[in-house]
């Protein structure tokens, strides 16, 4: 009798390991998101659709990451003085909330070499008091309507535009003081900054400039590793070299990299195998340094037509001939920097870049 019972429980407790093995086996994976990690979110399409716009967030948030950088403009937000247009930043602010995702919010009253751009009714502004209220405002409107954005750029690619107005350093600091200190007081636990170009800051020795402009809650880098005519000239471990020049700009500030890419366009000298290597390196940087990281935001998922980042760069100045190869040198690199290509194959660094987010030190 008792040998009767013992089999029927041995084979009671099979049965039940065997279901739960398949239950658990049957239960979807869920993804742990990392709100430090984030990626530029863009279709292939210049002009996608809604529906379009939809799969390629659902794709980028399956990977893991936890944020996503919007870009808005002064120009298209507030076209008429205090008449905002909210409808694109409500359909991308939107698509972010859907997926769980934070947003680091790209409003810069600086635009690399461009001060603005700024709306036709505003005249020509100056570093002043009255665009400093009219910036307060406008960024705590935006920033009480969206509660999903936790970081903000104010100047973006500051180095760019220093380079060429280094008088208004001292007023763009004051200006930027200003700003910070009021909107802190209303969004004290949103994170305030300026974005450098890391590769404009070595290529033109403009290692002080961080320094002289390193106000606000951290600072925020662009490292696309180029040399003045915008095309590769390291290998991926030499550029990965230069991410540590950082961590002797910054001082004792929290650091972003705002956007960080390799291009796989061969005219500028890019590669597949040097997208994957340099996303390895630069992931052993963050993990290596995370406690002193805010965010840290690959560049960029879909590639897109030359054409439509030629027309996209800023051409506001005198045209030469080496403008225009710059210009399309720039282009190449931009528009061949995503992780899928423009037909959708995935490169191998979309894979890497999974891999790399969803890096899990214990397993």
């Amino acid at each position: 009798m008792n040998k009767k019972i013992l089999g029927v429980a041995t084979v009671t407790s099979v049965i039940v390991i065997i279901v739960i093995t398949i239950f658990l086996s049957t239960q979807p994976t869920i993804i742990q998101k990392n709100e430090k990690l984030g990626l530029y979110i863009m279709a292939s399409s210049t002009t996608p659709t809604i529906s379009e716009l939809k799969d390629v967030y659902a794709e980028a948030a399956s990977t893991g990451i936890g944020r996503s950088n919007i870009y808005l403009f002064w120009s298209t937000l507030e076209p008429q003085q205090g008449q905002y247009d909210w409808k694109i930043p409500d359909a991308l602010m939107s698509l972010n909330k859907q997926n769980d995702l934070k947003v680091t919010l790209y409003f810069s009253i600086i635009n690399n070499r461009m001060f603005g751009p700024f709306p036709n009714w505003m005249g020509e502004p100056q570093l002043d008091d009255n665009l400093k209220q009219k910036t307060v405002k406008i960024l705590d409107d935006i920033l009480s309507r969206y509660s999903i954005i936790d970081h903000v750029i104010i100047g973006g690619g500051i180095d760019a535009y220093f380079r060429e107005h280094e008088n208004e350093i001292t007023k763009y600091k004051e200006f930027f003081i200003g700003v910070y200190d009021e909107l802190k007081e209303k969004h004290p636990n949103i994170k305030f900054g300026n974005s450098f170009s890391l590769h404009g800051v070595l290529n033109h020795k403009q290692e002080d400039l961080v320094g002289k402009l390193n106000q606000g809650d951290f600072i925020a880098f662009t490292y696309f590793p180029v040399n003045v005519l915008n095309e590769l000239d390291k290998t991926p471990e030499d550029a990965g070299k230069n991410l540590e020049r950082i961590l002797d700009l910054v001082g004792n500030k929290q650091i972003a990299l705002l956007e960080i890419s390799w291009t796989t366009a061969e005219s500028v000298n890019g590669s597949k195998d040097g997208q994957t290597k340099f996303m390895q390196i630069v992931y052993d940087f963050f993990r290596k340094n995370e406690p002193r990281f805010e965010f840290l935001s690959w560049f960029r998922q879909y590639d897109r037509p030359i054409e439509s980042c030629l027309k996209s760069l800023n051409t506001d100045f005198d045209i030469s001939f080496g403008n225009e190869f710059v210009l399309q040198r720039t282009a190449e690199y931009i528009c061949g920097s995503g992780l899928i290509d423009i037909d959708k194959n995935p490169k191998p660094a979309w894979e890497e870049f999974k891999k790399q987010v969803q890096f899990n030190p214990n397993s």
